[in-house]
């Protein structure tokens, strides 16, 4: 219905927001990745309430990523419903956390606590478990799908000439982080215009099973 930029993409060239430039989607890129997860399910690749733990060739604990969770079990209780819904029991990130460890707060299911931990460990899962490229298919179930022309999980050379860059509370310029690895978790770069045609498709519930759908 409505559609417009304000601000500055840039203030200390006076570079105004344009529709089109490109900025950090962070953890709306959560949302984009649930929708290929949600499609995934709807096609039979994956259950939402079966554990991680039939998902994986070997134990979560076994991966030196995760060998923070040796010696819990708790991790086998952990689903992908629950990864989605920030009920894993896992915190946000492990670098907050003493000595930057992994560990698992709750039982899982028990109580909602957000968690970008428990996001990247469901796209780890698709990818060790179910050998499947993350950042290839948010290329194509998603950003294709749903005519997002530019944003990527990964930086893109062509996004050079009309970034937004983040300011502090002072009003210095952030830069903006050139990611080069997909993280389902918050590394998408998109504009306003492709967060527009990804918020009407979900208005449209385009290619999401309705009966999963306030998951």
């Amino acid at each position: 219905v409505y559609q417009r930029a304000f601000g500055m993409a840039d203030a200390e060239h006076g570079r105004p927001l344009r529709e089109d430039s490109v900025m950090y989607a962070a953890s709306f890129t959560k949302a984009m990745f649930a929708t290929l997860v949600m499609q995934l399910e709807k096609e039979g690749v994956l259950d939402l309430d079966k554990s991680i733990e039939n998902m994986l060739p070997k134990p979560l604990s076994d991966y030196e990523k995760y060998s923070d969770l040796s010696g819990d079990e708790r991790w086998k209780k952990i689903t992908p419903r629950m990864l989605l819904s920030h009920t894993s029991g896992l915190p946000n990130w492990r670098w907050f956390e003493p000595g930057e460890k992994l560990r698992i707060y709750f039982t899982p299911g028990q109580r909602y606590a957000y968690s970008g931990e428990g996001i990247n460990l469901l796209q780890f899962v698709l990818e060790n478990g179910l050998k499947l490229d993350v950042g290839d298919l948010m290329h194509k179930r998603v950003f294709h799908r749903y005519g997002m022309q530019r944003t990527s999980m990964v930086w893109q050379p062509q996004y050079a000439g009309d970034i937004a860059i983040g300011h502090d509370e002072k009003g210095v310029a952030l830069g903006h982080k050139q990611r080069g690895s997909a993280r389902a978790a918050g590394s998408a770069d998109a504009s306003l215009i492709d967060m527009a045609s990804f918020m009407r498709a979900m208005i449209r519930r385009d290619g999401m099973p309705k009966t999963q759908f306030n998951t």
